[in-house]
Protein backbone atom coordinates (compact mmCIF):
# COMPACT_ATOMS: atom_id res chain seq x y z
CA UNK A 1 0.00 0.00 0.00
CA UNK A 2 1.64 2.96 1.12
CA UNK A 3 5.55 3.72 0.54
CA UNK A 4 8.56 5.39 2.55
CA UNK A 5 11.06 7.89 1.78
CA UNK A 6 13.35 5.40 3.28
CA UNK A 7 13.93 1.93 1.33
CA UNK A 8 15.45 -1.67 2.16
CA UNK A 9 16.40 -4.55 0.88
CA UNK A 10 14.18 -6.90 -1.49
CA UNK A 11 12.36 -9.20 0.81
CA UNK A 12 13.07 -12.79 0.25
CA UNK A 13 10.36 -13.66 -2.28
CA UNK A 14 9.77 -10.62 -3.65
CA UNK A 15 12.80 -10.25 -6.07
CA UNK A 16 12.71 -8.76 -9.71
CA UNK A 17 14.52 -9.76 -12.06
CA UNK A 18 17.21 -7.07 -13.13
CA UNK A 19 18.55 -8.06 -15.98
CA UNK A 20 14.70 -8.27 -17.76
CA UNK A 21 13.52 -4.97 -16.65
CA UNK A 22 16.91 -3.52 -17.71
CA UNK A 23 16.19 -4.88 -21.35
CA UNK A 24 12.56 -3.98 -21.53
CA UNK A 25 13.64 -0.39 -20.43
CA UNK A 26 16.49 -0.16 -22.56
CA UNK A 27 18.75 0.34 -19.55
CA UNK A 28 22.59 -0.42 -19.16
CA UNK A 29 21.84 -2.03 -15.64
CA UNK A 30 19.23 -1.11 -12.91
CA UNK A 31 19.30 -1.51 -8.85
CA UNK A 32 16.51 -2.28 -7.09
CA UNK A 33 15.40 -1.68 -3.49
CA UNK A 34 11.82 -2.06 -2.17
CA UNK A 35 9.97 0.58 -0.43
CA UNK A 36 9.35 -2.07 3.28
CA UNK A 37 5.55 -0.73 4.27
CA UNK A 38 2.29 -1.72 2.73
CA UNK A 39 0.46 -4.89 3.26
CA UNK A 40 -0.76 -4.77 -0.48
CA UNK A 41 0.70 -3.92 -3.92
CA UNK A 42 4.70 -4.57 -4.17
CA UNK A 43 6.50 -1.10 -4.53
CA UNK A 44 10.11 -0.37 -5.42
CA UNK A 45 12.59 2.18 -5.85
CA UNK A 46 13.99 1.38 -9.59
CA UNK A 47 17.85 3.94 -9.95
CA UNK A 48 18.89 3.05 -13.60
CA UNK A 49 20.91 5.75 -15.44
CA UNK A 50 21.17 8.52 -12.89
CA UNK A 51 17.48 8.50 -12.66
CA UNK A 52 15.35 7.00 -9.84
CA UNK A 53 11.44 5.72 -10.64
CA UNK A 54 8.92 4.37 -8.19
CA UNK A 55 7.42 0.66 -9.47
CA UNK A 56 4.31 -0.88 -8.87
CA UNK A 57 3.40 -4.59 -9.19
CA UNK A 58 0.79 -6.55 -7.53
CA UNK A 59 1.75 -9.12 -4.98
CA UNK A 60 3.54 -12.56 -5.46
CA UNK A 61 1.41 -15.53 -6.10
CA UNK A 62 -2.75 -15.67 -6.80
CA UNK A 63 -4.57 -12.92 -6.71
CA UNK A 64 -8.77 -11.83 -6.29
CA UNK A 65 -10.48 -11.45 -8.99
CA UNK A 66 -10.19 -7.55 -10.32
CA UNK A 67 -7.67 -7.00 -7.33
CA UNK A 68 -4.07 -5.35 -7.94
CA UNK A 69 -5.04 -3.65 -10.72
CA UNK A 70 -2.14 -2.07 -12.19
CA UNK A 71 -3.37 -0.73 -15.60
CA UNK A 72 -6.66 0.97 -14.02
CA UNK A 73 -4.00 2.29 -10.93
CA UNK A 74 -1.80 3.78 -13.99
CA UNK A 75 -4.04 5.47 -15.96
CA UNK A 76 -5.97 7.15 -12.19
CA UNK A 77 -2.51 8.24 -11.85
CA UNK A 78 -2.40 9.77 -15.23
CA UNK A 79 -5.79 11.41 -15.51
CA UNK A 80 -5.65 12.30 -12.02
CA UNK A 81 -2.10 14.00 -12.16
CA UNK A 82 -2.85 17.23 -14.34
CA UNK A 83 -5.97 18.28 -11.74
CA UNK A 84 -4.27 17.44 -8.31
CA UNK A 85 -0.43 17.73 -8.44
CA UNK A 86 -0.36 15.56 -5.00
CA UNK A 87 -0.50 12.45 -7.33
CA UNK A 88 2.36 11.53 -8.52
CA UNK A 89 2.92 11.60 -12.41
CA UNK A 90 2.90 8.19 -13.95
CA UNK A 91 5.86 7.15 -16.82
CA UNK A 92 5.11 3.89 -18.55
CA UNK A 93 2.94 1.46 -17.80
CA UNK A 94 3.54 -2.57 -18.85
CA UNK A 95 1.17 -4.86 -19.13
CA UNK A 96 3.34 -7.86 -20.23
CA UNK A 97 3.65 -10.54 -17.36
CA UNK A 98 6.48 -12.67 -18.54
CA UNK A 99 8.93 -9.03 -18.09
CA UNK A 100 8.73 -9.40 -14.14
CA UNK A 101 5.67 -12.04 -13.43
CA UNK A 102 3.48 -9.28 -13.60
CA UNK A 103 2.03 -6.14 -15.02
CA UNK A 104 3.61 -3.07 -13.35
CA UNK A 105 4.36 0.84 -14.15
CA UNK A 106 6.80 3.31 -13.36
CA UNK A 107 5.83 6.50 -11.79
CA UNK A 108 8.35 9.95 -10.41
CA UNK A 109 9.58 9.33 -7.06
CA UNK A 110 8.72 11.99 -4.54
CA UNK A 111 10.71 12.80 -1.67
CA UNK A 112 8.80 13.85 1.83
CA UNK A 113 8.05 12.69 5.77
CA UNK A 114 5.92 9.81 6.12
CA UNK A 115 4.84 9.51 9.72
CA UNK A 116 5.09 6.21 11.60
CA UNK A 117 4.75 5.47 14.67
CA UNK A 118 8.24 5.68 16.71
CA UNK A 119 8.40 9.48 15.06
CA UNK A 120 9.09 11.87 17.74
CA UNK A 121 7.24 14.62 15.88
CA UNK A 122 4.07 12.84 16.79
CA UNK A 123 4.18 14.25 20.14
CA UNK A 124 4.81 17.37 18.86
CA UNK A 125 1.56 20.36 19.50
CA UNK A 126 3.19 22.24 17.09
CA UNK A 127 3.46 19.81 14.29
CA UNK A 128 0.84 17.61 14.61
CA UNK A 129 -1.54 20.75 14.46
CA UNK A 130 -0.61 21.70 11.00
CA UNK A 131 -0.16 18.16 9.77
CA UNK A 132 -3.73 17.75 10.63
CA UNK A 133 -5.00 20.45 8.67
CA UNK A 134 -3.05 19.46 5.52
CA UNK A 135 -4.13 15.99 6.01
CA UNK A 136 -7.95 16.68 6.08
CA UNK A 137 -7.11 19.84 3.63
CA UNK A 138 -5.63 17.51 1.16
CA UNK A 139 -9.06 15.08 1.04
CA UNK A 140 -11.14 18.92 0.80
CA UNK A 141 -8.76 20.09 -2.39
CA UNK A 142 -9.37 16.53 -4.35
CA UNK A 143 -13.20 16.26 -3.47
CA UNK A 144 -13.28 19.68 -5.09
CA UNK A 145 -12.25 18.88 -8.30
CA UNK A 146 -15.10 18.91 -10.96
CA UNK A 147 -14.98 15.55 -12.09
CA UNK A 148 -17.39 16.59 -15.32
CA UNK A 149 -13.75 17.98 -16.97
CA UNK A 150 -12.30 15.38 -19.64
CA UNK A 151 -10.43 12.71 -18.43
CA UNK A 152 -12.43 12.51 -15.18
CA UNK A 153 -15.48 12.12 -16.20
CA UNK A 154 -14.93 7.86 -17.26
CA UNK A 155 -12.94 7.20 -14.25
CA UNK A 156 -16.10 5.79 -12.48
CA UNK A 157 -19.81 5.45 -12.42
CA UNK A 158 -21.57 7.63 -9.53
CA UNK A 159 -24.84 6.37 -9.88
CA UNK A 160 -25.38 2.59 -7.41
CA UNK A 161 -21.78 3.66 -5.54
CA UNK A 162 -23.04 2.89 -2.23
CA UNK A 163 -24.72 -0.47 -3.82
CA UNK A 164 -21.79 -1.53 -5.34
CA UNK A 165 -19.46 -0.88 -2.63
CA UNK A 166 -21.67 -2.95 -0.08
CA UNK A 167 -22.45 -5.58 -2.90
CA UNK A 168 -19.00 -5.89 -3.93
CA UNK A 169 -17.05 -5.69 -0.52
CA UNK A 170 -19.68 -8.38 0.92
CA UNK A 171 -18.72 -10.89 -2.16
CA UNK A 172 -15.16 -10.23 -1.34
CA UNK A 173 -15.58 -10.92 2.16
CA UNK A 174 -17.54 -13.95 1.47
CA UNK A 175 -14.59 -15.53 -1.28
CA UNK A 176 -12.34 -15.00 1.33
CA UNK A 177 -14.00 -16.41 4.49
CA UNK A 178 -11.68 -19.04 6.53
CA UNK A 179 -14.31 -18.95 9.00
CA UNK A 180 -18.05 -18.07 9.64
CA UNK A 181 -18.44 -14.91 11.63
CA UNK A 182 -22.53 -14.09 12.28
CA UNK A 183 -21.39 -10.84 13.05
CA UNK A 184 -20.68 -9.80 9.59
CA UNK A 185 -23.68 -11.08 8.49
CA UNK A 186 -25.51 -8.82 10.34
CA UNK A 187 -23.56 -5.91 9.25
CA UNK A 188 -24.02 -6.34 5.91
CA UNK A 189 -27.56 -6.64 6.12
CA UNK A 190 -27.39 -3.33 8.19
CA UNK A 191 -25.37 -1.50 5.57
CA UNK A 192 -27.79 -2.80 2.80
CA UNK A 193 -30.88 -1.86 5.04
CA UNK A 194 -29.76 1.55 6.00
CA UNK A 195 -28.16 3.24 2.69
CA UNK A 196 -28.10 6.94 2.45
CA UNK A 197 -28.71 8.57 -0.46
CA UNK A 198 -25.35 9.94 -1.78
CA UNK A 199 -24.91 13.64 -2.49
CA UNK A 200 -22.50 15.13 -5.30
CA UNK A 201 -19.78 12.74 -6.57
CA UNK A 202 -16.69 13.44 -6.18
CA UNK A 203 -13.07 11.96 -6.81
CA UNK A 204 -13.30 8.82 -3.92
CA UNK A 205 -9.40 8.11 -3.23
CA UNK A 206 -11.04 5.19 -1.13
CA UNK A 207 -7.75 4.81 1.22
CA UNK A 208 -7.29 8.43 2.35
CA UNK A 209 -4.81 7.78 5.68
CA UNK A 210 -2.19 9.45 7.11
CA UNK A 211 0.58 6.91 5.99
CA UNK A 212 -0.46 7.19 2.63
CA UNK A 213 0.00 11.24 2.83
CA UNK A 214 3.71 12.36 2.12
CA UNK A 215 4.60 15.63 3.72
CA UNK A 216 6.54 18.26 2.39
CA UNK A 217 10.20 18.57 4.16
CA UNK A 218 10.73 21.44 4.53
CA UNK A 219 7.27 22.68 5.95
CA UNK A 220 5.00 19.82 6.77
CA UNK A 221 1.95 21.75 6.92
CA UNK A 222 2.10 21.37 3.18
CA UNK A 223 0.99 17.83 1.57
CA UNK A 224 4.17 16.89 -0.91
CA UNK A 225 2.19 13.97 -2.27
CA UNK A 226 -0.78 11.77 -1.88
CA UNK A 227 0.01 7.83 -2.10
CA UNK A 228 -2.15 4.72 -3.12
CA UNK A 229 -4.59 5.02 -5.32
CA UNK A 230 -5.58 1.31 -6.45
CA UNK A 231 -9.34 1.81 -5.26
CA UNK A 232 -9.98 5.57 -6.37
CA UNK A 233 -12.69 5.81 -8.19
CA UNK A 234 -15.88 8.46 -8.32
CA UNK A 235 -18.83 8.22 -5.76
CA UNK A 236 -20.04 9.89 -2.60
CA UNK A 237 -17.44 11.85 -0.58
CA UNK A 238 -18.87 10.81 2.44
CA UNK A 239 -17.06 7.07 1.91
CA UNK A 240 -14.05 8.55 1.65
CA UNK A 241 -14.33 10.86 5.15
CA UNK A 242 -15.56 8.04 6.53
CA UNK A 243 -12.90 5.36 6.33
CA UNK A 244 -10.33 7.89 7.19
CA UNK A 245 -12.15 8.97 10.32
CA UNK A 246 -11.65 5.07 11.41
CA UNK A 247 -7.81 4.94 10.39
CA UNK A 248 -7.92 8.36 12.36
CA UNK A 249 -9.69 7.11 15.27
CA UNK A 250 -8.42 3.90 15.44
CA UNK A 251 -5.23 4.93 16.13
CA UNK A 252 -1.35 3.54 14.63
CA UNK A 253 0.81 5.43 11.85
CA UNK A 254 -2.33 5.26 9.97
CA UNK A 255 -4.39 7.51 12.49
CA UNK A 256 -3.98 9.96 14.64
CA UNK A 257 -1.65 9.38 17.66
CA UNK A 258 -3.38 10.19 21.21
CA UNK A 259 -0.94 13.65 21.76
CA UNK A 260 -1.30 16.87 22.02
CA UNK A 261 -1.92 19.27 18.80
CA UNK A 262 -3.63 16.65 16.59
CA UNK A 263 -7.26 16.87 15.70
CA UNK A 264 -10.37 15.05 17.18
CA UNK A 265 -12.53 12.92 15.12
CA UNK A 266 -14.85 15.73 15.25
CA UNK A 267 -12.26 18.68 14.18
CA UNK A 268 -11.29 17.07 11.26
CA UNK A 269 -15.37 16.41 10.65
CA UNK A 270 -16.17 19.91 11.42
CA UNK A 271 -13.37 21.21 8.68
CA UNK A 272 -14.04 19.20 5.94
CA UNK A 273 -17.94 20.25 6.56
CA UNK A 274 -17.02 23.88 6.75
CA UNK A 275 -14.62 23.66 3.89
CA UNK A 276 -17.17 21.80 1.51
CA UNK A 277 -20.53 22.83 3.12
CA UNK A 278 -21.89 19.02 2.90
CA UNK A 279 -23.97 17.47 5.56
CA UNK A 280 -21.94 14.97 7.61
CA UNK A 281 -24.70 14.66 10.05
CA UNK A 282 -25.13 11.11 8.89
CA UNK A 283 -21.61 10.09 8.38
CA UNK A 284 -21.68 7.15 11.02
CA UNK A 285 -23.12 5.04 7.98
CA UNK A 286 -20.15 5.58 6.63
CA UNK A 287 -17.78 4.95 9.41
CA UNK A 288 -19.43 1.58 9.65
CA UNK A 289 -18.85 1.03 6.45
CA UNK A 290 -15.49 1.91 6.77
CA UNK A 291 -14.25 -0.37 9.28
CA UNK A 292 -16.32 -3.33 6.74
CA UNK A 293 -13.86 -2.70 4.05
CA UNK A 294 -10.60 -2.36 6.60
CA UNK A 295 -12.16 -5.90 7.51
CA UNK A 296 -12.83 -7.44 4.27
CA UNK A 297 -8.82 -5.99 3.43
CA UNK A 298 -7.46 -7.53 6.15
CA UNK A 299 -9.32 -10.65 5.66
CA UNK A 300 -8.41 -11.39 1.94
CA UNK A 301 -4.63 -10.56 3.01
CA UNK A 302 -4.97 -13.41 5.72
CA UNK A 303 -6.90 -15.83 3.35
CA UNK A 304 -4.00 -15.90 0.39
CA UNK A 305 -1.20 -16.57 4.27
CA UNK A 306 -4.03 -19.53 4.75
CA UNK A 307 -3.38 -20.36 1.63
CA UNK A 308 0.34 -20.30 1.20
CA UNK A 309 -0.43 -18.03 -1.00
CA UNK A 310 2.16 -16.07 0.59
CA UNK A 311 4.53 -16.61 3.31
CA UNK A 312 4.70 -13.24 4.68
CA UNK A 313 4.64 -13.74 8.62
CA UNK A 314 3.49 -10.21 9.54
CA UNK A 315 0.16 -12.16 8.06
CA UNK A 316 0.01 -14.61 10.76
CA UNK A 317 -2.42 -13.33 13.04
CA UNK A 318 -4.36 -11.24 10.71
CA UNK A 319 -7.18 -13.28 11.72
CA UNK A 320 -7.57 -11.60 15.64
CA UNK A 321 -6.94 -8.32 13.66
CA UNK A 322 -10.38 -8.85 11.45
CA UNK A 323 -12.36 -9.78 14.44
CA UNK A 324 -11.11 -6.60 16.64
CA UNK A 325 -12.22 -4.55 13.81
CA UNK A 326 -15.72 -6.40 13.19
CA UNK A 327 -16.46 -5.87 16.81
CA UNK A 328 -15.54 -2.19 16.15
CA UNK A 329 -18.12 -2.02 13.31
CA UNK A 330 -20.99 -3.66 15.68
CA UNK A 331 -20.04 -1.06 18.28
CA UNK A 332 -20.04 2.09 15.76
CA UNK A 333 -23.51 0.11 14.17
CA UNK A 334 -25.01 0.21 18.28
CA UNK A 335 -24.38 3.57 19.18
CA UNK A 336 -26.44 5.02 15.95
CA UNK A 337 -29.99 5.37 15.74
CA UNK A 338 -32.08 2.38 14.90
CA UNK A 339 -33.98 1.97 11.45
Amino acid sequence: MPFHSDTAPVRPGEELDRGALARYLGKREVVVEQFPGGHSNLTYLIRADGEEYVLRRAPMGPVPPKAHDMAREYRMLASIHPHFPAAPKVHLLCEDPSVIGSAFFLMERRKGIILRETDSRLYDAEFTGPVSEAFIDGMITLHAIDIAQPGLNSLGKPEGFLERQVRGWSDRWHRAETEKIAEMDRIVAWLAAAMPESGRATIVHNDYKLDNVMLNVEDPGKIAAVLDWEMTTLGDPLADVGLTLCYWTLGSSSGRNDSPGWYSREQLLERYAAKTGRDVSGIGYYEVLGVFKLAVILQQIYYRYVQGQTHDERFRAFDSRVKGLIETACALLDNLEPL
